[in-house]
């Protein structure tokens, strides 16, 4: 049968209850509440295949083998039928604190259509089978050393009469209190009734009732906690959510928002995966990738702005926390995935409709590397190149394979058609070396090692002439480079006002690639006697204006201990990329 176009015709709407001079939805809660977990009772009777056949001897187990602590109460369920009453007392005899909770339907629907009683009738069942508890608890708790309290659960309470439930609950509570002995095994009197008010069907918005709720309009969260802000001090729920039919409100999303709200919860999910492994395999349900705060896809984000926006978020919380400031504050991220043993690798994740911020967040956790934006931009074409590709999500890995790939970082593995071998740059001024070169490119590390640490916290932006070869005069070094091409070493020669163009000079004089420098930048990467310095540079062939940025030129990457090494590795790392597949065309007189 289709869906009603007309729905009223079949379903009616929930009758609110009038209370106009409402004052608990301006309250703020600052404590959590008492938890109670039903994974072994309603959790477990809503499996396909339960935990246990019986909780009687489940019940046994827990007091022969002593594994209940002694700061933790038992809570047993058991319907207002004096058998199973009875039966239930026999099951926690000896349980040093137990919790008889006891419920019968009291909706309208119920009372005339399941069990066939009026309202006197069932107002007489529930204070009846109320007096058989007392009784016993006092009995056990004289017997076997037991401290009782007692729940009372209006059944089906979201579809009673608000009148009629509070006539319920008074019946139980008169009952209760006219008992005569303790029913704690030391005597005290304690007399405090846990009234449950249960949506066990949920049929309203969650301002209407809250307490025990469960997930049939998906509200059980909301209802559970503005419950708490209407007087409930008690939430009984199941991890990660399961129960009967929809399922019961999820003590991790509830505790977890107590959490970020600064509200210690009591409950410790330090170690989620431990949790969920746990759950999964004795319910043999699967967390759905987007359960709040559990699922594996919770703290990642796919989208472009939103991956841009945690980016910087990140940045930010680093600079206040230098400063002494640990309050979290992060887009889209509500708690710290640390808190709960995740790690930040899977925070931002790649696929088509992923942006520039994301991919360079990814790069620089994996690699270090904080790329300029313009550079973003670049790579992030050859992201979704891959993906677009492929049409699936890029991974961490990937990402950070495909930035080797192009910029050439990284190893021999990832060399391009130019490598850089070894070079020797000359003062013309004086003739003398001023810096030599070594096959592992570190010339002169105790001179270049204070001008890295200088880098260390910052990023320097340079123009052209700002750059590495700033403030020195035209045409006063010389550079000579052996470097391989295409497999082939060559040895290639110079001159300009510093290493970069001298560099370039010697490019082009030598090897035909006319390239010059529209954009460097440059930061340290690590710290005390392990840094290093990365240099981002973007070339542009002659027919390239440099002022024109909507033109892109050819970015590289370089990373070394010596900064002139640094330098020249971005350097290659662009011609690289500006090369391609193109043949290199020596000068005949080179």
């Amino acid at each position: 049968m289709p869906m009603l176009a007309e729905p009223s015709q079949r379903y009616l709407p929930f009758k609110p209850v009038p209370f106009p001079n409402r004052t608990w939805p301006d309250k703020v809660n600052k404590t959590a509440p008492i938890w109670l977990s039903t994974d072994l009772r309603d959790g477990n009777q809503s499996l396909a295949n339960p935990a246990s056949d019986t909780d009687f001897q489940f019940c046994r187990d827990l007091q022969n083998n002593g594994e209940v602590p002694d700061d933790v109460w038992i809570q047993v369920l058991t319907p207002a039928r004096a058998d199973l009453i009875k039966r239930t007392f026999e099951a926690v005899a000896g349980l040093k604190h137990v919790i008889i909770h006891m419920y019968n339907a009291t909706s309208c629907l119920f009372r005339e259509v399941v069990f066939n009683n009026d309202r006197d009738e069932t107002v007489k069942l529930a204070s009846d089978h109320t007096r058989i508890v007392r009784e016993l608890a006092e009995q056990y708790a004289a017997s076997h050393g037991t401290s009782f309290r007692f729940e009372y659960s209006p059944e089906t309470f979201s579809q009673t009469e608000t009148p009629y439930a509070v006539e319920v609950c008074e019946a139980v509570k008169k009952t209760w209190l006219a008992g005569e002995k303790s029913v704690w095994a030391d005597g005290r009197k304690e007399e405090r009734i846990i009234f449950n008010l249960p949506a066990t069907v949920e049929v309203a918005t969650p301002n209407c009732f809250a307490d025990q709720v469960s997930l049939g309009r998906s509200c059980a969260v909301a209802a559970a906690e503005l419950g708490i802000l209407a007087g409930a001090d008690r939430i009984e729920g199941t991890v990660l959510g399961n129960g009967e039919r929809t399922g019961n409100v999820d003590l991790v999303t509830l505790g977890l928002n107590c959490y970020s709200q600064g509200i210690p919860p009591n409950l410790d999910f330090s170690d989620m995966f431990s949790v969920i492994d746990t759950v999964t395999e004795c319910t043999g349900l699967p967390v759905h990738p987007r359960h709040p705060y559990a699922g594996e896809l919770v703290f990642t984000a796919f989208s472009g702005s939103h991956q841009d926006a945690i980016k910087k978020g990140f940045e930010a919380q680093i600079q206040r926390e230098k400063k002494g400031d640990k309050i979290w504050s992060m887009p889209y991220l509500p708690i710290d995935p640390a808190d709960v043993g995740c790690t930040y690798e899977a925070v931002i994740r790649v696929n088509s409709q992923s942006g520039k911020g994301g991919i360079a967040y990814i790069v620089k956790s994996a690699l270090a590397l904080d790329l300029p934006r313009r550079m973003q931009i670049a790579f992030y074409k050859v992201v979704q190149d891959r993906s677009e590709t492929t049409g699936k999500e890029m991974t961490s890995k990937d990402i950070t394979t495909a930035f080797r790939q192009t910029y050439h970082l990284g190893g021999s593995v990832y060399d391009g058609r130019l490598v850089l071998k070894s070079f020797v740059t000359v003062d013309i001024r004086s003739a003398a070396p001023s810096a030599v070169g070594t096959p592992d490119l570190s010339p002169d590390r105790s001179r270049t090692h204070s001008r890295v640490a200088s880098l260390a916290g910052a990023v320097v932006e340079a123009s052209p002439d700002r750059s590495l070869d700033a403030n020195l005069p035209s045409a006063s070094k010389r550079l000579t480079a052996k470097v391989l091409i295409d497999g082939s070493l060559r040895e290639i020669s110079g001159e300009g006002n510093g290493p970069l163009s001298s560099f370039l000079d010697a490019l082009q004089g030598d090897l035909g690639i006319t390239l010059s420098i529209r954009e460097y930048t440059e930061h340290a990467v690590g710290a005390g006697s392990d840094v290093k310095a990365a240099t981002y540079v973007e070339l542009i062939p002659p027919n390239v204006d440099a002022k024109d940025k909507t033109k892109g030129g050819f970015w590289g990457v370089g990373v070394d201990a010596d900064i002139t090494a640094s330098g020249l590795k971005a350097v290659i790392s662009a011609a690289n990329g500006y090369l391609g597949q193109s043949p290199v065309q020596i000068p005949d007189d080179a």
